[in-house]
């Protein structure tokens, strides 16, 4: 007796019925399918829009899928850098009763690219490094929750802007498991596992002439394993001070804030003879700048963009004679007359170029660059048009960065890189 058509989901749609269900997902029709860059994956991908949702549906074993299913659930509940889980479709079969995969369904993370298409512009110095940086940290936030990931790569990882930098966020969660805390073995095996993929990754890259001449593929796969470790030791090791340097405390505090992490709880311990003390963070939180920047303007945004406006705000409050002022109320000031004019200037049709706040971001580098080159005080307001003509509309949209073939990358000179 056939199964039944079943479908799990977080976020109910009857629309999740329309779709072809009874056909193999590479057999879908192209009306059905969004043409989206997808990285490399064991598991036909597909993305489609429902109900004016862009979802990622991943066809894969029942078990498999259920597991990953759930882990992605627990994630999201961690608030953990992942895609969102939307739904699982089991009791797959064709018109003929022959039986299908069961299909994952996740949020697509809107202005994300995974590494090939970065790879496919023209690289800027630095920011092969920026993507293994943000790899790292991506993979120190997951050790920190307990997840192992059996399976690092950036094939398995997504990238979006953050003001200089970039984000990284886990895509394929099928090797992975929450454990209340990772032993040492775990962790080097992750690590070592990232290294072997990430070098392997690069080198086929550079077989693709993919990859600048100058780049390393194992020198740039031995910066990751050398930042994870500088890392997690900045967020874990022990510290030993002297009882009369207790204000080192809070340096400690301060260096994991400027990382972008709070200290949710701390260990402290005094010696025998009662002359130091031990401390160590129990408990670390990423998002300290995003976090801050919400809690004044009810702008949720990345650590690196959070921080790069938090600067501006520290400006505004400076220029505007506002020092002794209260936090709150100069942020609802900047955010009433800086920020919104800004992103407001910017016409409805080209705001699905970057993130707002990437593009407020950007807007204050024009500036910068603006004033340099021409050696005057450039206005927010003229920096602003400059950005919008000689920049933003000549980019690619990163919200849905839609081609017409899967297979064609963006062009080396559609967006440049920072």
């Amino acid at each position: 007796m056939p199964q039944a058509l079943t479908i799990s989901t977080v976020t109910p749609d009857p629309a999740l019925f329309d779709l072809p269900w009874n056909l193999p997902l590479d057999k879908w029709p192209k009306d059905v399918i969004l043409a989206l860059p997808r990285g490399i994956s064991r598991h036909v991908v597909r993305f489609v829009k429902v109900s004016d949702r862009v979802l990622a549906i991943k066809e894969i074993a029942p078990y498999p899928a259920a597991r990953e299913y759930a882990l992605l659930k627990d994630l999201t509940a961690l608030d953990a850098p992942s895609v969102a889980p939307v739904g699982l479709v089991t009791g797959r079969t064709t018109k003929k009763g022959v039986s299908l995969d069961a299909a994952l369904l996740t949020h697509h993370l809107q202005f994300s690219l995974p590494y090939r298409a970065l790879f496919s512009y023209r690289l800027r110095p630095g920011m092969a490094t920026r993507l293994l940086d943000a790899l790292a940290l991506l993979i120190v936030r997951l050790h920190l929750l307990g997840f192992y990931w059996g399976d690092v790569s950036l094939s398995n990882t997504l990238f979006r802007r953050d003001a200089k930098e970039f984000s990284a966020y886990l895509v394929d969660a099928e090797t992975g498991g929450l454990y209340e805390e990772l032993t040492e073995g775990q962790r080097a095996y992750d690590l070592d596992l990232a290294r072997t993929n990430v070098i392997g990754e690069l080198m086929d890259l550079e077989a693709g002439e993919m990859l600048e001449d100058n780049l390393d593929p194992i020198a740039i796969g031995d910066f990751l394993v050398s930042r994870y470790e500088q890392l997690w030791r900045a967020l874990t090791e022990e510290e030993v001070i002297s009882v009369d340097a207790r204000w080192r405390l809070q340096d400690r505090i301060n260096r994991l804030n400027d990382l972008g992490f709070d200290v949710a709880e701390m260990s402290m311990s005094s010696s025998t003879d009662g002359t130091t003390l031990h401390i160590r963070p129990q408990v670390v939180d990423a998002g300290h700048h995003s976090r801050r920047l919400f809690r004044l303007t009810g702008l949720d945004v990345q650590e690196n963009q959070a921080r790069r406006l938090l600067n501006d705000l520290d400006i505004y409050r400076i220029h505007s004679h506002q020092e002794g002022a209260d936090e709150d109320f100069v942020a609802h000031d900047w955010l009433t007359h800086v920020f919104e004019p800004a992103v407001r200037s910017v016409p409805r049709d080209l705001r699905g170029k970057l993130e707002l706040p990437q593009i407020y971001h950007e807007i204050l580098e024009h500036r910068w660059f603006m004033s340099q080159r021409e050696a005057r005080f450039v206005s927010l307001e003229e920096a602003v048009k400059s950005y919008i003509a000689n920049v933003l509309q000549h980019r690619r949209d990163e919200s849905e960065l839609i081609l017409a073939d899967t297979l064609q990358l963006p062009a080396a000179d559609d967006v440049p890189m920072d």
